[in-house]
């Protein structure tokens, strides 16, 4: 089996996923819903290891305490830990929320960079929640990899890399320009709805005579 598709059947999944998927919505928001690009990093960063509903309940807890970098670091750690501990992991997080907010007002005035370099330059921010944040928030045409866009990608054959910040990478140099935009709502609605984690729905895959994983394992 060959380990990712050539340029033309990239091209042609993304078509297809295209005219099959309704990619972004005129509502789509920051990481979880969150209206700004601050409240957006944080968010991001309490949503590792997560489940979505815990997420939200550990940023609704925190945003009602403080939505500032400067509200934030008033916050003692234990109060923010009590804060956000249904995301779980929350005493390394209450280190990287602090860090962060420090590192982001004495390098930027408390103003969130809108680059990926400038966001994963500060503290708790890599390279998936700096390309969420820039697509998300400041809409640029980037393909943000989270957990459903790594494995399709790697599945279908659009990516070759164990982690997600190489299929990302690999995505940025491989995918076409005009599917930039969207690739990351097309990619993720895939993933949720079809190519799900444990019994993929091959059988209404819009792309599965092209998919790697397809012709490997039910194509022959």
């Amino acid at each position: 089996m060959k380990e990712v598709l050539a340029p033309d059947e990239v091209a042609q999944v993304y078509r297809r996923l295209s005219r099959a998927m309704p990619g972004r919505t005129p509502g789509a928001k920051g990481p979880k819903g969150q209206p700004d690009a601050f409240r957006s990093c944080v968010s991001c960063m309490l949503s590792a290891q997560s489940r979505d509903r815990n997420t939200a309940a550990a940023t609704r807890a925190l945003f009602a305490l403080a939505r500032t970098p400067q509200a934030m670091l008033a916050l003692d750690d234990e109060t923010i830990a009590r804060a956000i501990k249904p995301c779980g992991l929350y005493n390394m997080k209450t280190r990287n929320i602090r860090a962060f907010c420090t590192a982001l007002l004495a390098e930027h005035g408390g103003a969130v960079p809108d680059t990926r370099e400038g966001l994963m330059a500060l503290p708790g921010i890599g390279r998936k929640c700096a390309d969420i944040v820039l697509s998300f928030t400041f809409g640029r045409d980037v393909i943000a990899v989270d957990t459903h866009v790594h494995r399709v990608c790697n599945r279908i054959g659009l990516a070759q890399a164990r982690a997600a910040d190489k299929t990302a990478a690999q995505l940025e140099e491989r995918s076409p320009g005009w599917a930039l935009r969207d690739g990351h709502f097309w990619l993720i609605q895939l993933g949720k709805r079809i190519c799900t984690a444990r019994a993929p729905k091959c059988e209404r895959c819009p792309v599965a005579d092209l998919c790697l994983f397809y012709r490997a394992t039910r194509g022959s």
